[in-house]
């Protein structure tokens, strides 16, 4: 979902067939010309002059040589790391957090503010200084190749609490695009980390699978035929609210709001400090495990999937344990007439939210048909 606001970008005037080449090379790495003809289908030649117009507008690097022992030489291009600039906000429950991403997915520079509860003015504030920041800090011609701000936030606020309260009828898309001469995008966090999965992620994902991603509360996405799908409320794969066998949510099972309620405190917003006690959460991982795997079948029930890739803002020995409980409880389930998904760790962490921001201007612009995946 985009604002109208427009800037000069040259991604703008990118052809499906130029976007179709830059989205090759960030899934699979550099590619020489060769083998780009062979995975598109278009002609060497065509080949050639689409990549020299890409390198010529900063998009690619020209790449240096390789010699085989045997054929011609080849030059295996690649993503010019300043050829687009993407803006990543991430609205979390005690952190905002944001980040300037380059267009090779690294994050060059990130900012981030904890708060008891983030109020509109307050996200907005940190969001309009931290843009202005952000921004200085690239050359001018850098400045210009800014395409887009992304931002992920749960929807319906007003349900996390009372104190909450403030964000009904607040548009914090609409209140940035005002400020900015570049689209403001926005999604559902967890959509978001999924979309960053998909576009920074590990190579070797199916065209069709679940991702589920455990945070203060607990969410997912779906991805069938290589694309996020939101649905007509933006809001496909809201997998913390499915309900559980006993009547309860998932999001009350298997969230990091269920382990701290085990401790009795909040816990960090980062690795640093994280301090649960083994028994704890071991416990509260079995318990989690159980509920994903019954996410995890139900989904694979209704679409066919085999693999569920799973994820969180948790420490990686954490998410490990969640993962490894979530296998026992899927081995133990009844799975007659289907077959079991395969788990796998995601490979983004906490930055998965922030990353997934920053790619919905990088999705708009440079993937083949301007969406997700």
């Amino acid at each position: 979902m985009a604002s109208d606001s427009a800037n000069d970008s040259p991604a703008r005037d990118l052809s499906r067939n130029e976007r179709l080449i830059l989205s090759l090379i960030r899934r699979h790495g550099p590619l020489a010309r060769a083998a780009l003809a062979q995975r598109t289908g278009l002609s060497a030649q065509a080949i050639t002059n689409l990549t020299r117009k890409l390198i010529s507008e900063g998009f690619l690097d020209p790449g240096k040589v390789v010699r085989g022992k045997v054929g011609q030489p080849s030059t295996p291009l690649a993503l010019a790391p300043d050829g687009a600039w993407f803006l990543g906000l991430k609205l979390g429950r005690r952190l905002i957090e944001l980040a300037l991403v380059d267009f090779t997915g690294s994050v060059r520079m990130h900012r981030q503010e904890v708060c008891p509860f983030a109020h509109p003015d307050r996200v907005i504030s940190f969001a309009r200084q931290g843009i202005d920041t952000l921004a200085a800090s690239l050359p001018a011609a850098s400045r210009m190749r800014i395409t887009g701000l992304g931002i992920a936030a749960p929807f319906r606020l007003w349900d996390w609490g009372d104190e909450m309260a403030p964000w009904r009828g607040r548009d914090l898309q609409a209140e940035l695009a005002r400020d900015l001469p570049f689209p403001v995008f926005l999604e559902n966090d967890a959509s978001t980390a999924c979309a960053a999965e998909l576009v920074f992620g590990r190579a070797a994902l199916p065209a069709d699978f679940l991702h589920l991603y455990i945070a203060h509360f607990a969410g997912g996405g779906v991805v069938l035929d290589g694309r996020l799908r939101l649905g007509p409320r933006r809001n496909a794969g809201a997998l913390g609210s499915l309900p559980m066998p006993d009547g309860r949510q998932l999001l009350e099972l298997a969230s990091v709001a269920t382990l701290e309620a085990r401790l009795g405190h909040p816990l960090p917003p980062d690795d640093a400090g994280w301090e649960v006690p083994d028994a704890i959460e071991a416990e509260w991982a079995d318990e989690a495990g159980r509920a994903l795997a019954f996410a995890a079948m139900s989904a694979t029930a209704l679409l066919d999937l085999s693999l569920v890739v799973l994820d969180g803002a948790v420490p990686a020995a954490t998410r490990a344990r969640l993962a490894e409980a979530t296998r026992r409880a899927l081995a133990a389930m009844p799975a007659a007439g289907i077959d079991r998904p395969r788990i796998v760790e995601g490979s983004l962490g906490r930055s998965a939210r922030m990353l997934g921001a920053a790619a919905l201007p990088l999705s708009h612009f440079f993937q083949p048909d301007g969406k997700l995946g």
